[in-house]
């Protein structure tokens, strides 16, 4: 129960001050600083929160790392729902919390409704939109399990070193797609942007729970076949 908690507590935390920041800046291409400050703030998050309660949880705050953690063996699949649901549960309550802060009548920010994502950086193409979701999370949860593995050596670096990964796939995701990859990211602020109002995030956000789920089991894979000695 305390690492559901821990995870509950991760996933709002993440989404209040990532797409919180999100919404202040701004995301479009006019305005690259607004890129730079929202790819810090969702890394800068992992970072805390990896000190935070990495030491509780693991600081997954995500279902597509708890997915590729379950295929590397280093949860159950009890353990993988219950961390999927306090994610999705966190999400929700640090849209939540940025309805209350900036009111239900503030779905016409930048991000198009809370920090939810969105196609339009792909010309609305869902195959593109996929592909991007793909390719960024299998980089992103690859490093996580090379940094997590026990042969890995990285000490009290590796929330830096994960953190700062995903600056990077954010840097370049943000003007495609917003970069999710995290379902429950993506999930929380598009169902409180649909309970406002704004039904565009949820009619697309299949795209932001697919990709990524695709994107970390390939990863699982990969790395899983890399790191086995024969």
């Amino acid at each position: 129960m305390k690492k559901l908690i821990a995870e509950f507590i991760g996933t709002a935390v993440l989404v209040t001050l990532g797409c919180g920041t999100a919404m202040l800046v701004g995301c479009n291409a006019a305005q690259g600083c607004g890129y730079i400050l929202t790819a810090l703030a969702f890394g800068l998050v992992i970072v805390g929160m990896a000190y935070c309660v990495g030491n509780i949880s693991g600081c997954h705050i995500n279902p597509a790392v708890s997915l590729g953690v379950l295929m590397s063996k280093g949860m159950s699949v009890k353990e993988f729902f219950g961390y999927v649901c306090a994610q999705c549960l966190g999400a929700l309550a640090g849209a939540g919390i940025l309805a209350a802060i900036f009111g239900l009548g503030g779905v016409t920010d930048m991000t198009g409704g809370f920090g939810s994502n969105g196609l339009a950086g792909v010309n609305g193409s869902i195959v593109a939109g996929l592909l991007v979701e793909v390719v960024l999370t299998f980089i992103f949860v690859m490093t996580i399990l090379g940094v997590t593995s026990k042969k890995a050596g990285h000490g009290s670096f590796g929330g830096l070193i994960i953190g700062l990964t995903l600056v990077l796939v954010h840097i370049l995701g943000i003007g495609l797609t917003g970069t999710s990859v995290n379902p429950a990211r993506s999930l929380g602020p598009a169902i409180v942007a649909a309970i406002a109002g704004n039904t565009a995030p949820i009619a697309c956000v299949w795209v932001f729970i697919v990709g990524p789920f695709i994107g970390a089991a390939l990863a699982a894979l990969v790395y899983n076949f890399l790191e086995k000695e024969k």
